[in-house]
């Protein structure tokens, strides 16, 4: 097909972020942390097996980019066990009709993430509802393989990956903090220690002043989304709410449609050799989202359903970059924030 191993690996890895080359490149691994409590799943578990026996009645489970891939089958697995999950779609159409092809109780939300201040507004349908999610997992998010484009003079994939979910939380967290316990779930990946710039979060180029890489602008977002879990989790401290990341893993979702023919056809017709179902690829985030062992378990990273550190050059558990980073979003997002 005229396409080698290392391009069609690559191509794949767009699809759930795993990476090969970037931050910290192949040196980088990862082992289970087993000072948090390891649980008996792995890489090829499903969400239906990771809650089975469990009844999920009374929670409310906010799920973004509920319409296809990861976050319908997480939906449907959540509201399968009994959860009222409310599921975002960009248009509320789209949320619907994902929402309808469930069994169990899901309602539908309008969020786009390019557009901060549907965010606010999907916070407030939120509180129109008068439901309060005690569990948030931030699912929803794109990988582009073309030029740079920019949404409001900031780079498309860091506001769609990292900003939109910002404004969200920061506009759903009041109402969570009323809950004796919470979850917020950021769906990270590989890519956040594999594909990012060497720096880690390269401040000078959010806003495209740089050289674009569409890989490491993948990359940047998705340890973005580490980072801002990682604060949250020190700012959320006392509070019962948790915060934790997750590497879904390379997964056969549609992520990849906007990558180059000639490779987004070698991901569809081989890539279930080497990724996972999106049954098997929701079962990271519905654990962590889930499992009674990791109620009081926050400011950690998972991948195949335990926790993990990551060993080698990376900037997943940077406290400082968090921290600016933090920050950093905030002033881009000001005019959203409460």
């Amino acid at each position: 097909m005229g396409i080698n191993r290392r391009q069609f690996l690559a191509a794949g890895s767009a699809a759930a972020g795993l990476s090969l080359t970037g931050c910290g490149g192949d040196e980088a691994e990862v082992t289970i942390d087993t000072a948090l409590p390891v649980g008996p799943y792995g890489k090829d578990s499903t969400g239906e097996e990771v809650t089975a026996g469990m009844d999920l009645s009374g929670r409310v489970v906010l799920v973004t980019g509920c319409n296809s891939g990861l976050g319908l089958e997480t939906m449907r697995v959540l509201a399968l066990r009994g959860a009222h999950v409310l599921g975002t779609g960009r248009t509320l159409e789209k949320a619907a009709a994902a929402c309808a092809s469930v069994e169990g109780k899901a309602t539908p939300l309008a969020l786009e993430l390019s557009d901060f201040q549907s965010a606010v507004d999907c916070a407030a349908a939120v509180a129109e509802l008068g439901v309060v999610p005690d569990t948030v997992v931030l699912n929803a998010g794109i990988n582009t393989f073309g030029e740079l484009e920019l949404v409001n003079g900031i780079e498309k994939i860091f506001v769609v990956n990292v900003l939109g979910h910002f404004v969200l939380i920061n506009h759903l967290l009041p109402m969570m903090r009323s809950l004796p316990q919470g979850r917020l779930v950021h769906v990270s990946s590989r890519s956040g220690y594999r594909q990012a710039p060497a720096v880690g979060i390269d401040f000078d180029n959010l806003r495209g002043e740089g050289v674009f890489d569409s890989g490491e602008a993948y990359g940047r977002s998705k340890l973005a989304n580490a980072l801002v879990s990682l604060e949250l989790a020190k700012r959320l401290e006392g509070t019962g709410i948790t915060s934790n990341a997750i590497h879904p893993g390379l997964v056969q979702t549609n992520i990849a449609r906007t990558a180059p023919a000639l490779l987004r056809g070698a991901f569809e017709l081989f890539g279930g050799v080497i990724a996972k179902s999106p049954a098997q690829g929701a079962a990271t985030q519905v654990y962590v989202a889930t499992a009674p062992a990791l109620a009081e378990v926050s400011g950690a990273y998972f991948e195949d359903c335990n926790p993990v550190q990551v060993v080698g050059p990376n900037h997943m558990t940077d406290a400082a970059m968090a921290a600016r980073l933090w920050e950093e979003a905030e002033s881009m997002t000001r005019p959203f924030l409460i």
